[in-house]
């Protein structure tokens, strides 16, 4: 639908962008590196880098990835929380012209084992903390170089040795692993700085991101994002962000795992492109840690999920930062709750602005406007260049105000899921990517979202399937039976809870959580578990999710 200017939208957003204006996200990394070479890019844990470092280092490590043999379009995967070895590792992935497989550092084996092989991953970088998983699967896995790093590598030295040295031997966060080959990312740097990287041609249509996502057959999807899907959708952004931040001035706080392609693209490769630094907290848990990280630097935007917001609301000493320069703060992943919008605004004295997106989109598809006076319960209007229709189960366009599957079309829509056409096409329909989600439009031209048509369990902004859940709750040999869904969670939005038909009343809650446990991601693992005689089915026998879900409310 087209979209309706209001005072709250700057007329200078245009309602096209140019998705070529840029050939790749490499061209816009080329052309920053160059105009801000001595702005600071990446805060870390008390350390800087500017962009003439990450420069430098990028290159290096192209350079290196290039020396091994690896072709254009390979793909290199990285494991890591938000540390500076994030980004030099990213930007040099690209710059070697090979595509950046994000995976989650808290993968158990089996959902590690399953993303290094569907995506045919070729090496990997990988935080030591995290190393002792894939040593387990490595064998079975197309892997043929592993480069390892510790928390605090690019610190400077001696806090480098001491930090290090603290996690791995103090606090022993370091599980032992044995990795044949294995080489370390400070000495691949090591090497590729008496390397020449070659750059490679890179067009839009080469895929940049193979990000992955759940599936509601349980099995982990790779978007295949092309360099013109992320720039496209930089655009998008930028136009937006443009009429409000200055270039090279801004302090974007990155909180949300780079690996997630709301910080991935919302923090990491917009405020490159816009010349600012950003401040990549490591353990957003540490919720004290993270105030006062915050109150270190003068922080202008912050990006998070609900969870996180309200967090920090409740953490000691966030009311008494300095909100001067403050501009806004945006919220996606999730459902923003109005009282948490309400809290945040009182405190900050700005608006949580509320956006919307999905992986497959890269992400963003709609965003409400930085010069938003108050929160409205909604998601916003469509970014630039991007069409949404409201439709039926039959497919036929809702009446205005009537709720209905939300559908995009837009230069950001993925490429389609690597090796799953089938999949792609049921998801991609005559351009229009189908978002699972319900959604009403405004006679203003605002999204809401009322709910999602999927059964997807959405975990402080993490997308958890209930094929997966059930598939592994059923590999326990006393579980006959078993449904999968999400119920309200004060911190997390949604938590997730397991019926189940059990063979034998000695199984326990707790014996089926710590089950789960050994074979799902934390946020994955079920918090409650409700035993019953049988599950609501339909005539042919499917469970009835619907039903135990409205049961729940």
């Amino acid at each position: 639908m087209e979209k309706v200017w209001l005072e709250h939208y700057d007329p200078r957003v245009p309602a096209e962008i140019n998705p070529d204006r840029y050939s790749s996200v490499v061209d816009i990394f080329e052309q920053s590196i160059k105009t801000y070479a001595d702005n600071v890019a990446f805060i870390n844990m008390g350390h800087s880098i500017t962009f003439a470092e990450l420069d430098k280092m990028s290159a290096q490590f192209a350079a290196y990835l290039q020396d091994l043999g690896l072709k254009k379009g390979d793909p290199v995967a990285i494991m890591m929380p938000n540390v500076i070895q994030y980004p030099i590792a990213m930007f040099g992935i690209l710059r070697a012209g090979m595509s950046v497989v994000n995976v989650n550092p808290l993968y158990t084996a089996r959902e590690l084992k399953h993303q290094l092989n569907d995506s045919n991953t070729q090496a990997i970088v990988i935080v030591e903390n995290f190393a002792s998983t894939l040593a387990g699967v490595i064998d079975d896995t197309p892997v043929k170089k592993v480069l390892t790093t510790q928390i605090a590598d690019m610190l400077p030295a001696p806090k480098r040795w001491l930090m290090n040295f603290v996690i791995k031997h103090v606090k022993k966060m370091v599980p032992d692993f044995e990795i044949k080959g294995a080489e370390t990312f400070l000495s691949a740097l090591k090497k590729g700085a008496s390397l020449n990287y070659q750059r490679p041609e890179i067009t839009n249509d080469d895929i940049a991101f193979l990000q992955y996502t759940g599936g509601t057959t349980g099995v982990s999807k790779g978007a295949m994002l092309t360099h013109r899907n992320m720039v496209a959708n930089l655009e998008q952004v930028s136009t937006i962000l443009e009429t409000v931040i200055e270039p090279g001035k801004e302090l974007v706080v990155t909180a949300l795992p780079l690996y997630h392609i709301f910080a991935l693209q919302g923090n990491c490769l917009t405020f490159v492109k816009f010349g600012c630094p950003s401040l990549l907290i490591t353990n957003p848990r540490d919720m004290e840690g993270f105030v006062k990280d915050m109150a270190s630097h003068p922080f202008t935007v912050i990006t998070g999920v609900n969870t996180l917001f309200n967090g920090l609301l409740n953490t000691p000493g966030f009311k008494e930062l300095d909100f001067t320069n403050f501009k806004f703060a945006l919220g996606g992943g999730m459902a923003v709750q109005r009282p948490v919008a309400e809290k945040w605004e009182a405190v900050t004295g700005k608006v949580l602005l509320e956006g919307y997106g999905l992986t497959e989109c890269s992400p963003v598809v709609t965003v409400n406007p930085p010069q938003l006076k108050s929160y409205k319960g909604s998601i916003g209007m469509p970014v630039s260049s991007t069409d949404i229709k409201l439709c039926d189960d039959d497919g036929n366009e809702v009446a205005p105000g009537e709720p209905g599957e939300m559908y995009v079309k837009g230069p950001q829509v993925m490429k389609g899921y690597l090796n799953r056409p089938e999949a792609t096409a049921e998801m991609m329909q005559d351009g229009w990517l189908a978002t699972g989600d319900i959604a009403t439009v405004d006679e203003q031209g605002y999204f809401y979202i009322v709910d999602r048509k999927k059964d997807m369990i959405l975990v402080s902004g993490f997308n958890v399937f209930p094929n997966e859940l059930e598939e592994v709750a059923a590999m326990h040999e006393d579980v006959i039976e078993v449904a999968a869904i999400g119920v309200p969670n004060e911190t997390s939005g949604e938590a997730v809870k397991l019926f189940v038909v059990r063979k034998s009343e000695s199984l326990t809650e707790k014996d089926l959580i710590n089950h789960c446990r050994q074979h799902l991601t934390g946020y994955k693992v079920p918090k409650f578990v409700e035993f019953r005689d049988e599950l609501p089915k339909t005539n042919v026998g499917k469970i009835l999710r619907k039903e135990l879900r409205d049961e729940a409310k």
